[in-house]
């Protein structure tokens, strides 16, 4: 049972393992020691953590409205570059650690999607006195769908394009680039096995018993039709967060700050300024 599950949850992370190079044009990519970001605006830091779906594109929309008023970073996380036998949530957490200790800030508002918040609660739960404040969208940690008994057909594009749709509540952003993507990852051997690496650390590194400890503010921004991590994971969360708030984004799936950017960032802007964030 364990094997399948891990399996399940591996095609569910190889589906949508997609590096962003392209639209890291626009902005200036960073490179110093092992370290590789972006950095738009100035003020407060905003630490945005992205999924194995992408990393830009998710928050496009996010840095443009927030680097107005917060230093926006987003730092590449080692997905696919970690040793395979250190692969895993907790590696990336100590990667996001070294990372904001080499930015010497003080304080962080880390915001995590999918995988992205799981690191942020792993780093969260071992230096909780660095974090100003938790906003998760779509967060896996506590539990999330692995597309139930489907497993992968990696000659099949037909198929990887039916897994990429049924993230997003509109189907039209699973688009011929995106699913074209996904397609070369699940056929190269070497993510594969990192993607595997991750999907049994982060079915590990369940959080249910670290999340009351957690007493700094906390945004849960979720979709209403999010298949991945549904809305009952969000209830669990708000649940066991004591210093938590819920929105719900209808007509939504698993990756709100894409799907409905301008009203993403309106709950978020309004939040973070009733909180001085």
């Amino acid at each position: 049972m364990w094997e399948i599950y891990c399996f399940r949850t591996a095609w569910f992370l190889a589906t949508f393992a997609v590096e962003d190079e392209i639209s890291l044009m626009d902005y200036q990519l960073k490179e110093s020691g092992q370290f590789k970001y972006i950095e738009e605006g100035q003020g407060k830091p905003l630490i945005l953590l992205h999924g194995l779906f992408g990393a830009l594109s998710n928050f496009r929309d996010v840095v443009e409205h927030f680097s107005k008023t917060h230093t926006v970073v987003i730092p590449m996380l080692p997905l696919y570059t970690m040793p395979v036998l250190n692969t895993g949530v907790k590696s990336l957490a100590h990667f996001l650690r070294d990372f904001i200790q080499y930015k010497k800030y003080d304080k962080v508002n880390l915001l995590g999607n999918s995988l992205g918040g799981h690191v942020a609660l792993v780093y969260t739960r071992e230096f909780p006195e660095k974090v100003s404040s938790l906003i998760l969208t779509a967060s896996s940690g506590l539990y999330e769908n692995a597309f139930g008994s489907s497993f992968p057909r990696r000659e099949d594009k037909e198929f990887i394009r039916k897994k990429v749709a049924v993230t997003f509540f509109d189907p039209k952003h699973a688009t011929d680039e995106l699913v074209d993507e996904c397609f070369e990852v699940v056929n190269d051997r070497n993510r594969v096995l990192r993607i595997l690496a991750l999907a049994k650390s982060a079915i590990r590194h369940n959080m249910a018993k670290d999340l009351p400890d957690m007493k700094m503010p906390s945004c849960l921004i979720w979709g209403k039709n999010d298949t991945i991590t549904p809305p009952e994971v969000a209830d669990e969360f708000h649940q066991l967060l004591s210093n938590s708030e819920l929105f719900w984004i209808d007509e939504c799936g698993h990756a709100p700050m894409m799907e409905h950017p301008q009203l993403f960032n309106s709950i978020l802007e309004k939040w973070m300024k009733d909180k001085n964030l």
